[in-house]
């Protein structure tokens, strides 16, 4: 019985390397025919189907013009095969001169191939893909050693992220039957940022620190000398001005303004229920970028925050390209409102909010994104209404609210509230 189970082991042991192997035959030659396949094109296999079904009518009827059509298709169809013979190994080189632009602007770049082997390459058509396009160069033939070069304009009419490439190397035939394409480049990415403005500013509120800035607040403690006061009940005697207590014959100590660094938060709403059009949202964008743009300029410590996540923020580009890849938020995630308590129990120490909204906000949920900020922030609400002939100014509780219908009408509706 043991000798009998060992005679078996062995013969298993074959005939599981055996299918193994089969197996792995099986999966290359798929690959194969799968890649032979993809160069036909649609109006090949209806070629391909019909000269059979014309070649074996033809056999059975004994019609030689059946027999003779299926010879020509057939034919057709081989020389036209032939074309797919040859290298197309380019060395390709994609450069876009800006991968940032602002919308409305033209993204211009090049596009290289060289021929770095040692026989020629016919000539071919190379696939650009832009975003959900895609532009087609006609590449002559190329000796060995020789390149070409093509120049290309992306125009830019939507603010967004565009994946340019990956160039596809395609070889085909006069009559479109074949074609064989090769990826030969990674794709790149097109930042398209939203339009800003830029405009004189201040910065609109402090946060307590050792190297911010001196505010009207009084202290009993900080770094920025103010005044000599006479001594209270409570005063830290660590800070008596003794020289000044001499000469009075009154204790006297010293008083102190805060100082404050600025903690400056946007809030911009994605929420499609609180614009009009995707126009507004597009201004609201605009409008939180040019802020934000300001109070990087007075090197200020911004956050963006927006629907369900904070925005990168700590440099100019990063802020202009988070905003460039927003998209509407989804309806659970709420507006306005919603927003400002996200923020409130994000950044409690907030020094000045800006909330960016639309249109179709009313003053009561206005009212209550305020209301729902951290307490002792300044707060500035920004409403994008593409109606608004000229920027407005109100007051809504505590906040300073203006209405901007175009962007240019913010560095004014901005100096009224600084004013």
């Amino acid at each position: 019985m043991t000798a009998e189970v060992e005679a078996a082991t062995p013969a298993a042991e074959r005939e599981a390397g055996w299918r193994e192997v089969a197996g792995e035959i099986g999966v290359r030659v798929g690959r194969r025919l799968a890649l032979i396949a993809s160069v036909f094109r649609p109006i090949t296999w209806i070629l391909v189907i019909l000269a059979a079904v014309l070649g074996i009518a033809g056999a059975i009827l004994g019609w030689w013009e059946l027999t003779v059509v299926a010879l020509v298709i057939g034919i057709t169809v081989a020389l036209c095969a032939l074309f797919l013979v040859g290298r197309t190994a380019y060395d390709v080189t994609l450069d876009l001169a800006r991968t940032r632009v602002v919308v409305g602007e033209r993204a211009v770049g090049a596009l290289t191939l060289s021929n770095r082997g040692t026989r020629a390459i016919l000539p071919s058509r190379v696939v650009l893909p832009v975003g959900s396009g895609r532009g087609e160069f006609g590449i002559h033939r190329l000796a060995a050693g020789e390149q070409a070069e093509e120049l290309f304009a992306i125009p830019t009419q939507r603010r967004g992220v565009v994946k340019v490439g990956p160039v596809s190397v395609v070889r085909g035939d006069p009559l479109g039957l074949f074609e064989r394409a090769h990826r030969r480049d990674d794709p790149v990415d097109l930042y398209v940022h939203p339009r800003t403005v830029l405009f004189e500013g201040q910065s609109l509120g402090f946060l307590r620190d050792l190297e911010g800035l001196p505010a009207t607040d009084l202290s009993r403690d900080d770094v920025s000398f103010h005044a000599l006061n006479e001594y209270q009940p409570g005063d830290d005697l660590r800070h008596v001005h003794w020289r000044s207590t001499a000469r009075t014959g009154k204790m006297m100590v010293r008083q102190y303004e805060e100082t404050r660094r600025s903690h400056f938060v946007i809030g911009l709403s994605l929420s499609q229920a609180d614009y009009a059009t995707d126009g507004e949202l597009e201004l609201a964008i605009s409008a939180a970028g040019s802020i934000g743009l300001r109070a990087l300029a007075d090197s200020q410590r911004v956050e963006v925050r927006v629907q369900g996540r904070s925005l990168p923020a700590d440099t100019g580009k990063r802020l202009l390209d988070s905003l460039s890849m927003l998209e509407p938020s989804k309806p659970r995630e709420g507006g306005i409102a919603e927003l400002g308590g996200i923020v409130a129990a994000t950044m409690p120490l907030a020094s000045v909010v800006v909330l960016v909204c639309g249109s179709r906000v009313s003053s009561e949920n206005l009212r209550l994104a305020c209301s729902r900020l951290p307490f002792g922030a300044r707060v500035l609400a920004v409403v994008a209404d593409e109606s608004a002939a000229s920027p407005a100014l109100r007051r809504i509780a505590d906040a300073d609210v203006v209405t901007v219908g175009t962007l240019d009408q913010l560095p004014l509706a901005l100096h009224r509230v600084l004013a």
